[in-house]
């Protein structure tokens, strides 16, 4: 190294460092431009590629901002961080003041900051008034404790021996982007040619990397080769240094509770990110707004200016969380004085789960219809059953609690409990159909009413034989008539028959009769205003008299009721007494009625519904 170049300032950021002569592995993520290629022949004007340098010091990405969802980001926010170097930091200050030696400049700290004038061959004083902006790089603290700065300025290499000075000691340099080159760009640094690899040119994509050509940029040497006079750059460190350096300086003045104006910046599935004044928060999905939002892109674009508030500072401002929602009233605040338990409600379904459906009640308070509140009728196995994204409802609100922002809602109460009106629409002895909804061991289940199921039991299905099982006679989904036998309203609980239904040996009988028939029949009982009569077996009629009549006395009325007599042999006498169609078959005079004699009746009414048959006697 020439001895009479005067060596550049030598302040390194803290982390910063090169091989000796080793080559440089690329460090590479998913938003870096592609690596560069082999190193082009010696014909070719462009540099030659060049491995690209690591990265110095920490990297600030976004993609380092692992925050899957809001659980994560709370306690990521919550995490502690090491506090980050200053030494090094490139700052925009302003004169406060001069000194024969240098000036005084205010770059936002508590303490005051010395910038001395160059000094060396060549150095020219440059002319600083109060007020100026300049743009200084910090490189420690002097004995008074001042901050001691360097003038970006002098950072630019005029010389190739200054290069080595300056790649010794990892200080800063500034030089012109000169074209876009395979794998990079080509830099003016210092006469000889420096090659800038896209992936440490701080830049994402190739339209910001071909901004920078023609412009004054500022980099770290990564690799210097004296003999072939190769240079490569790296401008991403010196990037991220500053995008720290901002960051501490924005987050000194910021505190929980600022409302702030932003940039959006970037657009995440878990939220977005926004510059506040040059430093990147987070803005997740939750807090953008009360209503939900399940993308993101549908409610913020790139470019958005957004006001927002300061809800959480974590690392020492590595990580700001904001919120856009926190601006606007809660709509819980209101829920409890709109509605009460019991109201009917309308609303769209903005979201299914398996366990239910959400449906808004006002923008951003929803309320959920769990699978259990949807029918009274059969059982849901999923919401998308019965409703769908976007439908319009309505429900009646079983619980609210606004303190814990829930609400409970009901679809089958809107819709009324049928069983308050099945006594009014279906009383004991109706005959109505139905639909089986399963069988068990026992009887089946039929569906005679939307959210109405009786029981069918297994002994009253039919009375032709004894079934061992329903699924004898019946299937799940056959149509059935049935008769209500029995209703508790109280335990929702319902008996039904439909042996009830088949016909009887009366239907039989009152099938076969009309007015005006004689018929013969058995007296089972007689008292002074009415003759109980057994026509047929399990068929009997009343013989109704006019005026009582005494009965004849007679030894054989004293005798005995015949209870006791042998009634095997009434079929056989009465379809002898109507064969023969005798009047008085045991002899007895017409004005006696003995329990157990057959007599002669003419019919004079028959009741089909009732079974009611009214006899005279003849």
């Amino acid at each position: 190294m020439n001895p009479e170049i005067p060596a550049l300032p030598n302040q390194a950021p803290q982390g910063l460092s090169h091989p000796d002569g080793a080559e440089i592995d690329q460090d590479q993520n998913e938003h870096e431009l592609p690596p560069t290629q082999a190193a082009q022949s010696s014909n070719e004007s462009a540099m030659p590629a060049m491995p690209a340098m690591p990265a110095a010091g920490e990297d600030f990405d976004d993609d380092d901002i692992d925050i899957p969802d809001e659980a994560t980001l709370e306690e990521m926010m919550s995490s502690p961080a090491q506090p980050e170097e200053s030494v090094g930091g490139v700052v925009q200050g302003t004169v406060v003041s001069l000194r024969g030696d240098g000036v005084f400049v205010d770059v936002g700290d508590k303490s005051e900051a010395f910038l001395p004038y160059p000094s060396g061959r060549g150095s020219e004083k440059p002319n600083w008034n109060p007020g100026d902006s300049i743009e200084v790089m910090m490189t420690g603290r002097s004995a008074e404790g001042y901050i001691e700065l360097q003038s970006t300025a002098a950072q630019r290499p005029s010389e190739f021996g200054q290069l080595e000075a300056a790649f010794d000691a990892g200080s800063i340099l500034v030089g012109k982007v000169l074209e876009g080159v395979k794998g990079g760009l080509a830099v003016d640094v210092g006469g000889a040619r420096g090659f800038l690899p896209a992936s440490r040119s701080g830049e994402r994509d190739q339209e910001s990397l071909e901004a920078l050509i023609g412009q004054e940029i500022r980099f770290r040497i990564a690799q210097l080769d004296v003999d072939d006079r190769n240079v490569v750059l790296d401008r991403r460190s010196v990037v991220d240094d500053d995008r720290r350096q901002q960051r501490r300086q924005v987050v000194e003045d910021l505190n929980v509770g600022d409302v702030v104006k932003g940039v959006v910046r970037n657009i995440r599935d878990f939220g977005a990110f926004v510059d506040i004044g040059g430093v990147d928060a987070l803005l997740h999905i939750s807090d953008i707004s009360w209503a939900r939002v399940d993308n993101v892109g549908t409610v913020l674009k790139l470019g958005d200016e957004l006001e927002v508030k300061v809800l959480r500072i974590a690392e020492e401002g590595r990580r700001i969380a904001v919120g856009r929602k926190q601006l606007e009233s809660d709509p819980w605040a209101t829920v409890e004085t709109q509605f009460a338990v019991g109201d009917r409600v309308r609303g769209a379904v903005t979201r299914l789960k398996d366990f239910g459906a959400f449906v808004e009640l006002l923008p951003g308070a929803e309320g959920l219809i769990h699978v259990s509140e949807m029918s009274w009728a059969r059982r849901i196995h999923h919401p998308s059953d019965v409703l769908s994204v976007g439908e319009e409802v309505e429900a009646v609100i079983l619980e609210l609690n606004a303190g814990k922002r829930r609400a409970a809602l009901g679809l089958k109460q809107a819709l009324g409990d049928p069983w308050e009106r099945l006594e009014g629409d279906h009383p004991v002895g109706s005959i109505v159909p139905g639909t089986v909804q399963k069988t068990t061991n026992f009887g089946a289940f039929v569906e005679i009413a939307e959210g109405v199921e009786g029981l069918l039991h297994v002994s009253d299905i039919t009375s032709d034989r004894r079934l061992n099982h329903p699924n004898e006679v019946l299937k799940t989904g056959q149509s059935v008539t049935v008769k209500i036998l029995e209703i508790d309203r109280a335990n929702r609980r319902l008996k039904l028959g439909m042996k009830q239904l088949e016909p009887t040996e009366l239907d039989r009988y009152v099938a076969s009769v009309a007015v005006g028939d004689t018929v013969n029949g058995r007296v089972l009982k007689a008292s002074v205003d009415k003759i109980d009569v057994e026509l047929d077996e399990g068929v009997r009629g009343v013989c109704r008299l006019v005026a009582p009549e005494e009965p004849a006395q007679s030894e054989e009325s004293e005798a005995p009721p015949a209870e006791d007599a042998d009634v095997s042999s009434l079929s056989e006498r009465l379809q002898a007494a109507w064969k023969g169609g005798a009047a008085g078959a045991s002899g007895q005079a017409s004005t006696g009625f003995q329990t157990g004699e057959v007599r002669s009746f003419k019919v004079t009414h028959v009741d089909a519904a009732s079974g009611v048959i009214e006899l005279a006697l003849v």
